[in-house]
């Protein structure tokens, strides 16, 4: 009878051990493993670059590209154009199929040749080119309780000697007491992450308010700050040196905007580089080819569509702040502007 027990008891232990280690499919599961991945970056400056990825067990693959996008394949290989130059960590995870996962990343640096898509030169004499430009006309505040009146005369804007002049004035204008111009290419021309510079010499006088900026393309159905809009450079004619970057979207709307300052010379008296590099990793604002301040892009925000540029010239309003009595005029001249991809 002892001899039988025992024989029943170590048939059980095997079995129980046996089946702990089946994956109920007659083999057992070690998971991925000795997971490679070979980047091959083309030459060309295309930013296009072949991954192969390879594991023993896996049956598909993950990537994270570094930038914020991501891609599964099931045989390891996939080809990914990078739309900005830079260093990125890739990171692919090979996953076997009960879903056991193994990791491993690479570097990869990529140089991305830019080409201009866009650009105004303003050396046409006369009014902005209207197949590049339109304007916002009016009063009423523009939501920051501004005090001008923007208006298309050329008495605001105009274009002479190779660059484009805003010019805010004081005077008496349809209730207003100052004007001023503000010119957008909205439904001409948007576009959707790239390199903007604008060359531009600043305005002095407390109370004006130059700005180079970008709203998102969905603007009139969405709304604003739910658009998104990117201020490439601000300025207050009460503290001409000191150039603020930010951007603003839901829940960080007027004073609750995402960025950083920089101070330079020389802002009213000189033209100067205004920039941004932007990706769907990152939002980059500089200065004479500087970065000063570098905001972290991820999918859910709206900084991933197109957008469309504005160029304006504000008085007073709650970022301009309190107008100088003794003011009379001021301008914001635009050497040029340009877009590349």
């Amino acid at each position: 009878m002892r001899l039988f027990f025992q024989a029943c008891l170590l048939s059980f232990c095997f079995l129980s051990c046996s089946k702990g280690s089946d994956t109920g499919s007659g083999t057992t599961d070690l998971g991925p493993t000795n997971l490679t991945i070979t980047p091959t970056v083309m030459n060309d400056n295309s930013g296009n670059v072949n991954f192969v990825a390879a594991a023993v067990n896996a049956v598909s693959y993950e990537y994270d590209f570094g930038n914020g996008q991501y891609q599964i394949v099931g045989n390891g290989s996939v080809s990914y154009k990078y739309t900005a130059s830079g260093n990125y960590t890739v990171t692919v995870k090979a996953k076997s199929s009960t879903g056991k996962t193994i990791s491993a990343t690479t570097q990869v640096t990529i140089v991305v040749a830019l080409s201009l898509i866009w650009s105004d030169e303003f050396n046409t004499p006369g009014v902005p080119d209207q197949s590049k430009w339109d304007y916002d006309l009016g009063a009423g505040g523009w939501g920051n309780n501004e005090l001008q009146y923007y208006t298309n005369r050329t008495d605001n804007v105009t274009v002479s000697n190779g660059t484009l002049k805003i010019i805010a004035k004081k005077e008496t204008y349809q209730g207003s007491s100052y004007t001023s111009a503000r010119l957008l290419s909205k439904g001409k021309f948007s576009f959707q992450y790239g390199k903007v510079e604008v060359s531009a010499k600043l305005p002095a006088g407390a109370g004006s308010w130059p700005a180079i900026w970008m709203l998102g393309d969905n603007f009139a159905t969405a709304g604003w700050p739910t658009c998104g809009e990117i201020d490439i450079m601000e300025q207050k004619g009460s503290d001409i040196n000191k150039i603020f970057g930010t951007v603003h979207y839901l829940g960080h709307s007027g004073a609750g905007g995402v960025g950083s300052t920089t101070v330079i010379n020389n802002v009213t008296t000189e033209f100067h580089k205004y920039g941004l590099i932007w990706n769907s990793a990152s939002v980059q604002f500089l200065v004479d080819d500087v970065v000063f301040y570098t905001f972290t892009n991820v999918s859910n925000l709206p900084f991933n569509q197109k957008f469309f540029m504005i160029l304006n010239l504000a008085m007073g309003g709650d970022f301009g702040g309190k107008i100088d009595p003794a003011f009379t005029s001021a301008m914001m001249e635009v050497d040029y502007v340009r877009v590349y991809q």
